[in-house]
């Protein structure tokens, strides 16, 4: 038996010197747990993805220096093998030459993996299948190493020989192979696999079809944490060489765990159970928003408290991820506010035990209105004055943001992204869009589910986090008389229907319809997402969830005549 640990860990994108600390951390962690190899996830060294950094000598010199001086590090273990992913440049400058700029004429660098023994880099394998689709765009960057003749990689450690692969390499069929013809007797692949829904599930059939092709046993070794808007769940597993997951790791949680292979491809370690759905997402968005805030060093957020179920789901977001202390709600009250909402926001701050503040803004809309009289005299009133309030909220909300160096969480979701049912520089004012990725049919659902779980900071008499009457009320902007969402939006759950097989996979209007929708609401929809691109692409960042988001995996051109 051989004992292998893979290294669950959180890295930061450019942090080469924090990042190898995380590394080094492992590997302490995993010697005491007896391992003999360990097995770092995807471009760990420097965090992913790191986009363009890859593109700036510079980066690529220092990530050069940090791994020879993590390989220096790591001679403290000297029993233990350690496989790291990092980026390496294609052309390699003597280590004295110093760096040029240059322009951008194609991939620069491999994705790489070195294995690093008592002080020596004794082996590089290079990434040979390079994922171009979603929110992937390695090709940009990177050359393969298949198109650039590099081979498999095999090497020796306590009598077993491990083939090294990186994450898309064991999606398909030829890299697997060349290992094992190699002599691998076991797999190890690297990984930065980012979530969406359901994609723990897929992944484990994956490789477990890969073991299973191959005869080989399989260790699977995953990132956690948040990066703009990817969030990466971890979930590392084992599975033996029939295709068996014998062991795994919690999902969202730093973890080095140890696993025994044996020569004949049997698998033994922990085997944690995979969550369920809602709090895979929930942990998804907790982890993200905790990872934006903490890596970009912001002190705390505010969030615009309506008393409506959107800003409700993200203030619950908020306090999860980073306690009530660091969260301020503040509530901006309009002639057009519902007593209830009042009521509502007020009594989930409290129950929260967040800052709570309210700043009516009749004053300034009467300002606007009066300062506009003139320009406005014999029109009527319209949309115009409705998204004045929400500017005027969204002004409040980034000038107590300048003021405090708190970050702006936006309220917004995935049905009002898609349709433009959002105000620029009012509602969608801010620096992170929390549940950007989320339909509004799936803000109900998860409420709900969250009210089911417990919170350290309730009291007996309170016990939700978000008041029943929130999750219950008709939706409404409140920013003019009775006024509901469905006032001009077809229902959530017809929209969301929509909305998921337009956006996500990809049919047309008449396969639409073809499904049971009426035609007035697919072209209606269909309408509203193309004419709102303009406002997307000057959204923020949020956190990507399904597997196909607002943000790098839609690139659609906003000056467009195609209206199938």
């Amino acid at each position: 038996m051989v004992k292998v640990a893979w290294a669950q860990v959180n890295p930061t994108v450019g942090d080469l010197e924090g990042n190898s600390r995380l590394i080094l951390d492992a590997a302490q962690e995993a010697v005491r747990q007896g391992a003999q190899v360990l097995v770092a996830p995807e471009l760990i060294l420097t965090g992913y993805p790191p986009e363009d950094l890859l593109l700036r000598p510079t980066f690529l010199q220092a990530c050069m220096r940090q791994l020879s001086q993590l390989a220096l590090d790591l001679q403290k273990f000297p029993d233990l093998t350690v496989v790291v992913g990092h980026p390496v440049p294609v052309h390699r400058p003597p280590e004295s030459a110093q760096a040029t700029s240059r322009s951008f004429s194609g991939p620069v660098c491999f994705n790489a993996a070195s294995v690093l023994v008592a002080g020596r880099v004794v082996g590089e394998y290079h990434k040979r299948e390079l994922p171009n689709y979603q929110v992937f765009d390695e090709r940009r960057y990177f050359q393969s190493g298949r198109e650039a003749g590099s081979g498999p990689l095999v090497f020796t450690a306590g009598g077993l020989r491990f083939g090294v692969l990186i994450c898309e390499d064991a999606w398909l069929e030829e890299p697997a192979r060349a290992a094992k013809a190699a002599g691998a007797q076991a797999l190890l692949v690297l990984n930065a696999s980012p979530f969406h829904l359901d994609k723990e599930a897929e992944r484990e059939a994956r490789m477990s079809e890969c073991a299973r092709a191959n005869q080989l046993p399989l260790v699977y070794s995953h990132l956690i944490g948040g990066q703009d808007e990817l969030v990466f769940d971890g979930a590392s597993f084992a599975v033996d060489c029939h295709g068996t997951v014998q062991a795994r790791s919690p999902s969202f949680s730093r973890t080095v765990q140890v696993v025994d292979i044996s020569a004949q491809g049997q698998v033994t370690g922990e085997l944690h159970p995979l969550e369920a759905s809602p709090r895979r997402l929930w942990n998804a968005l907790v982890m993200g928003t905790r990872d934006y805030v903490e890596k970009n060093r912001f002190p705390g957020v505010l969030i615009g408290l309506s008393g409506g179920i959107d800003s409700a789901l993200v203030l619950a977001v908020a306090v999860d991820a980073l306690g009530p202390d660091r969260v301020r709600a503040v509530m901006m009250p309009s002639p057009y506010t519902a007593d209830i909402s009042w009521i509502d926001a007020a009594k989930m701050a409290q129950g929260l035990g967040v800052r709570y503040d309210e700043i009516p803004i009749r004053p300034m809309m009467e300002a606007f209105s009066g300062g506009l009289k003139d320009q406005f005299h014999g029109l009527p009133e319209d949309t115009t004055e409705e998204n004045i309030q929400a500017r005027i909220r969204g002004t409040l909300l980034m000038a107590l943001s300048n003021k405090t160096g708190a970050l702006v969480l936006t309220t917004g979701n995935k049905s009002e992204m898609a349709t433009g049912y959002c105000t620029l520089y009012g509602d969608m004012a801010g620096g992170f869009a929390v549940i950007k990725d989320l339909p509004k049919t799936a803000v109900y659902r998860l409420a709900e589910w969250r009210n089911r779980q417990p919170f350290q900071g309730q009291s007996a008499g309170n016990p939700e986090v978000i008041p029943s009457r929130i999750i219950t009320r008709a939706p409404s902007a409140e920013l003019r008389p009775d006024q509901t969402d469905q006032d001009s939006l077809p229902p959530y759950e017809v929209l969301d229907g929509i909305l998921a097989r337009y956006m996500e996979e990809n049919l047309g209007i008449e396969d639409i319809v073809g499904q049971g929708f009426e035609r007035s609401d697919v072209e209606r929809v269909v309408r509203l997402i193309k004419i709102n691109e303009y406002k997307r692409r000057q959204a923020p960042v949020g956190i990507r969830v399904s597997h196909r988001s607002f943000g790098r995996d839609w690139r659609y051109p906003i000056v467009s005549k195609f209206r199938g």
